[in-house]
């Protein structure tokens, strides 16, 4: 998956293609992040940019491109909003979302003062996650849980406990972040959470390892 902005972004995602021996290699799929939406337009990631306009943003990127795109909505707002994003992401064509279980003032994960940045409490964020998947029109759309436990110095324990919990609650996959130069930490979540035999798949975004 590669992360697209705009239309021309799109079309990278959607023609790059790499031939090595006899096989061809290119993106699956796209991603609409609230970072780059935002810093391209002169803003902060900070969610100051409607949702609306990101919409509008990825209408144009379709008008170009025929592959999945999964839409980055932060936390996702509040719960009695969260069904009218659901409603509009989905009517135009996205295939999943995902969304992280911070709260408060908008911070990018991977800046190193998160102290104005809090976790929401495992209940609350099942909720939300239960809103998405009653929302959603298709079994199609997809929820993409985050954990931000890593991210804000918890423990891989807490991590994992937040996995199960969001699984259950229906989320289609688990993302967990990390800021470290390495993976390390990754893999050993990886590998508890596979000793918990949940059939979900994880998702990394390695930003800051290779």
């Amino acid at each position: 998956v590669l992360e697209c902005h705009n239309p021309v972004s799109g079309l990278i995602v959607e023609n790059l293609a790499v031939k090595n021996n006899n096989k061809t290699n290119e993106f699956h799929c796209m991603w609409s992040s609230s970072l780059t939406d935002s810093v391209s337009r002169g803003m902060p990631d900070n969610q100051s940019l409607d949702y609306s306009v990101r919409a509008q943003g990825v209408n144009d990127i379709f008008n170009v491109t025929t592959k999945p795109l999964i839409f980055d909505v932060d936390n996702g707002g509040s719960l009695l909003h969260l069904p009218f994003v659901v409603k509009k992401l989905e009517s135009i064509g996205v295939s999943a979302i995902i969304m992280e279980d911070k709260i408060g003032e908008k911070s990018n994960s991977l800046f190193q003062d998160q102290s104005k940045a809090k976790q929401d409490s495992i209940n609350n964020f099942c909720k939300k996650i239960r809103k998405v998947k009653e929302t959603s029109i298709t079994r199609d759309f997809l929820c993409i849980s985050r954990i931000e436990s890593l991210i804000l110095g918890k423990s891989v324990q807490d991590a994992l406990k937040r996995a199960e919990a969001y699984c259950k609650a229906g989320s289609d996959l688990i993302m967990i972040h990390s800021k470290e130069n390495n993976p390390k930490e990754i893999f050993k979540f990886a590998k508890r959470f596979n000793k918990l035999k949940i059939s979900v798949p994880l998702v990394a975004v390695p930003s800051t390892y290779s």
